[in-house]
């Protein structure tokens, strides 16, 4: 259902002038709006609404050279730059496969989207920024100062749309699906996940079960998953940085899932977050709002796939870490001894 809110564009733009330093997000939280609705009252000065489908939007951002791309959920923010290329469309899903920028994108929630340009002390801030139909932010694209600036106005001239108007009217939020296991099944979800012979398999396993991922691990047992404690997710990051080894960490929403592949560096945590700042890749994981996290095994032709998997409070799936198994990188066997050595978690008698 489509709604339309009762705080206004002049209400924003008031509410933001008073609190100029506050986050968009943050600022949305305290209206009790979306995101999109408190971007879209900008429209007219300096934002511009342009065609959200991915391709659209994406073939345009590769014209702007080195960028940042954003792709977060409630817990965990991640950013990485680089150049956007090799763009392959597709009606269910399409992916971008630049060598830093890695995103596998599902175009039916790119709905929204906007060019936004603000200034302050170090000149113009530009980024383009698409969001669901809930107003939800899904993928942002932020140019840095190395990025093609010259091209900006043609992008922006070329996506925009008919309708400029500062009001979004919004749908309903879809809530998390909550966890879903059959423990009648538990017999048949483990005979078919020892025959998968890939990770891609293990979701139409889920389905044709009727459970969901969460639902299936927290009834799958051993060899297959192990519940750790929920400050493994920080023993993994440092274990990873100490090692020196790759991985590949995978943050992603409904709309858009983005990939690093490479090693940890730098930790430096503030308050409830944990945070890698190293050049070119940053995360930003709230630590507090890990409520399950998972060690996993799925078989493939080429080895077992392990993983570490954490979920929220309602069942989202915050990240997933694997080891890298490129022909040259190859980090899985280290990658296996970490995670045996994150600590299970242990059961407190009823």
């Amino acid at each position: 259902m489509t709604q339309q809110s009762a705080v206004t564009p002049t209400d924003i733009r008031a509410f933001q002038a008073q609190n100029p330093k506050l986050r968009a997000r943050d600022a949305a939280d305290s209206l009790g709006i979306s995101e999109a609705q408190l971007v879209a009252a900008r429209i007219g000065r300096g934002t511009t609404r342009i065609a959200a489908h991915p391709d659209q939007l994406i073939p345009a951002a590769e014209a702007l050279g080195e960028v940042m791309a954003l792709t977060r959920v409630d817990a965990c923010v991640h950013e990485k730059v680089g150049e956007y290329a090799e763009y392959h469309p597709g009606d269910h899903a399409a992916m971008t496969l630049a060598e830093n920028i890695d995103l596998r994108i599902f175009p039916s929630h790119w709905v929204h989207a906007f060019a936004v340009e603000t200034n302050d002390a170090h000149g113009p801030r530009r980024s383009l920024q698409v969001f669901d139909a809930a107003g939800d932010a899904v993928h942002k694209i932020h140019l840095r100062e190395k990025s093609n600036h010259d091209a900006w106005a043609a992008i922006v001239a070329d996506l925009a749309v008919d309708d400029q108007s500062d009001t979004q009217p919004v749908e309903s939020r879809k809530p998390v699906e909550a966890p879903k296991s059959r423990p009648d099944k538990v017999d048949t979800l483990r005979e078919e996940w020892a025959k998968l012979t890939d990770t891609h398999q293990f979701l139409r396993l889920c389905a044709k079960l009727k459970m969901n991922r969460l639902g299936a691990y927290r009834i799958a047992g051993a060899p297959w998953v192990r519940r750790l404690d929920p400050n493994a997710a920080d023993d993994m990051l440092h274990a990873v940085r100490d090692a020196g080894i790759e991985v590949m960490i995978f943050v992603g929403n409904r709309g858009c899932i983005q990939i690093h592949t490479g090693p940890i560096h730098e930790l430096r945590p503030m308050g409830p977050w944990q945070n890698v700042m190293d050049p070119g890749f940053n995360l930003h994981l709230r630590r507090d709002k890990v409520a399950e996290i998972w060690a996993v095994e799925k078989p493939t032709q080429r080895g077992p796939a392990v993983s570490v998997e954490a979920f929220d409070a309602e069942g989202g799936l915050i990240f997933q870490v694997f080891g890298v198994g490129k022909e040259g990188r190859e980090s899985r066997p280290a990658w296996g001894k970490i995670v045996e050595t994150l600590p299970t978690l242990q059961e407190v008698p009823a």
